[in-house]
């Protein structure tokens, strides 16, 4: 089990919809999103890279779907906000070239039902994959890359929704939270650094002055105080950014996209990649039990670990770890209440978590790709409705303790 900290800070980033690789993230799940829409049952692994004045989308594509790929790109780079040509990325000027060829069928055989050497849908890969979950927030995600993600996303909606006022500010930022922790609970923030591109005649305290003003709005008043420390821009100039400034990757900001470094993770990239790939799904759905078990008060923390192997439909292994937080001692009894409850095979969670039907249940893909996959409502995978069958299956053996 994983000990508990006296005291100890921990600090995590995130990067908002404008830095590079971000971009490329959205891209890549903006083509899915499209795929999905036509055709439930696309395999879609879509990777793209951006740098100067130019967007590649490449990858394995299988769909009936009849996609503009290169009218994606170019809207998802204009509503993100890059339509100035001075930056050296823009919407309307930027080239598009798209690689994309069909997905192997030694895979395919393996991941569609009814074909290969097992009948059932099986993993797209082999791997390990993790969810967590912490009750230190009401999201129930750990304080320091929530509020980093919630610093970028709202300067980025005031750049979006006021652009007279904050004409000043570029797309591209990142932030980073340092939080103290005593005995495993938040007790303050020590640190807060931002990173803003921004136009040549801005002046840093403007900026400075604007993220203060952020971070008394979306950080609790309880974690702040007078000694907070600032670091915005510390270099003291960045009008060279977004994909002029450096070349952007999908899958490039993993941890930005989990945790922001609490608990561990699987290796795996989410974005551009359908449901058959269990990287992406079966980390949703690791999620989505590791926060009903911590809604339903069965432990303060929790990480749920799956491993599958490819072409096998059921998960080779399922690991809890409660950090001494747990109800329920023995971590083996809370595997078969999980096993008891969710169906962990690539199929169910495909059906559990409706994964093929994102349009038609009102979120995307797309939206998952900036500012967290986990923590935010309006994804299947942050319900809680298996609190209360989580509940009756752990009853028994919280009576026997």
């Amino acid at each position: 089990m994983s000990k508990i900290h006296a005291e100890h800070i921990f600090t995590s980033e995130s990067v908002s919809e404008g830095h590079p690789d971000k971009v490329c993230d959205q891209i890549s799940d903006a083509v899915l999103d499209a795929c999905l829409e036509q055709d439930p049952d696309s395999r879609v692994a879509c990777e793209t890279l951006t740098t100067t004045d130019l967007i590649v989308i490449s990858g394995e594509i299988t769909t009936k779907a009849k996609v503009n790929w290169e009218k994606i790109a170019r809207d998802v780079v204009r509503e993100i906000g890059y339509t100035d040509r001075a930056v050296d990325f823009s919407a309307d000027d930027c080239k598009v070239f798209v690689c994309i060829h069909s997905q192997s069928p030694d895979i395919s055989q393996g991941v569609t039902a009814g074909q290969g050497l097992h009948k059932e849908q099986g993993a797209g890969d082999q791997g390990m994959m993790f969810g967590y979950a912490s009750n230190e927030t009401k999201e129930l995600m750990p304080c320091p890359i929530l509020f980093a993600h919630k610093i970028v996303e709202e300067l980025a909606r005031l750049r979006k929704t006021q652009p007279k006022k904050y004409s000043f500010l570029r797309p591209d930022a990142k932030s980073q939270v340092s939080v103290r922790y005593n005995m495993g609970k938040p007790v303050r923030v020590e640190t807060v650094v931002v990173s803003h591109q921004h136009t040549p005649e801005m002046k840093v305290a403007t900026l400075e002055k604007l993220v203060k003003e952020v971070c008394a709005k979306v950080i609790p008043a309880k974690l702040m105080h007078k000694d907070v420390v600032y670091h915005v821009n510390p270099t003291g100039r960045f009008v060279v950014g977004g994909p002029n400034g450096d070349t952007g990757l999908t899958g490039r900001k993993i941890i930005v996209d989990t945790y922001g470094g609490v608990g561990s993770h699987g290796g795996g990239a989410f974005s551009g990649k359908d449901p058959s790939k269990v990287d992406r799904s079966a980390a949703y759905m690791s999620r989505y039990v590791a926060k009903n078990i911590v809604a339903a008060g069965l432990a303060d923390k929790c990480e749920v670990q799956v491993a599958y192997a490819i072409g096998i439909a059921e998960p080779l292994s399922i690991n809890v770890d409660t950090y001494n937080t747990g109800l329920i001692e023995d971590d083996a009894i809370l595997e078969k209440v999980i096993r008891g409850v969710f169906d962990l095979t690539p199929a169910g969670i495909i059906n559990t978590l409706e994964l093929k039907h994102p349009s038609k249940n009102k979120w995307s893909y797309r939206k998952s790709a900036a500012y967290g996959h986990f923590g935010r409502a309006g994804f299947p995978w942050e319900k809680t409705d298996k609190v209360e069958a989580l509940k009756k299956a752990s009853a028994k053996y919280l009576k026997n303790k």
